[in-house]
């Protein structure tokens, strides 16, 4: 029976956040919606657990953002102050380049993780985790993330 991770060894999991595999509805780009939610919930609650404040607006957050060319800040900004969804959407639009990319962006998300030192990165989290066997399965950081929150068993 392949393993699943030790209870509590990343920190506090937040199953609320989106798969970063899902695609935001006004710009196709993928881990979006997770960014979003990631602000949201900062919003909400104060702060992030330690476990994902680490890397909120670091990480796949400014990867994201330095691919649309603008600051994580200025996201968390239009997440703040929007009353809806559609405001939400109208503002990052205006914020974004009018084309962001998303074929690049999604083809360079799911591939985070498969370079040499990507996958020794993937065996440390994993044996952390103590998860190594899953090593072969767990091909990329977004897949970690998902492997994480429970959405690959």
């Amino acid at each position: 029976m392949p393993s699943k991770p030790i209870p509590g060894s990343t920190g506090e999991v937040l199953t609320c956040l989106p798969s970063p595999y899902l695609p935001h509805p006004a710009t196709g780009l993928l881990y979006l919606p997770r960014f979003l939610a990631k602000c949201r919930y900062v919003q909400t609650h104060g702060a992030l657990p330690a476990s994902y404040a680490k890397n909120f607006k670091r990480g796949l957050d400014r990867f994201l953002c330095m691919h649309l060319g603008v600051e994580p800040d200025a996201v968390e900004k239009i997440v703040r102050e929007s009353a809806d969804a559609a405001e939400l959407d109208r503002r990052l639009l205006a914020l974004f380049p009018a084309d962001v990319r998303a074929a690049k962006w999604n083809r360079e998300l799911v591939q985070k993780g498969m370079t040499p030192a990507g996958r020794d990165f993937l065996k440390e989290a994993l044996t952390a985790m103590g998860c190594a066997d899953r090593a072969e399965e767990i091909k990329s950081v977004p897949d970690l993330i998902e492997f994480d929150e429970g959405r690959i068993e």
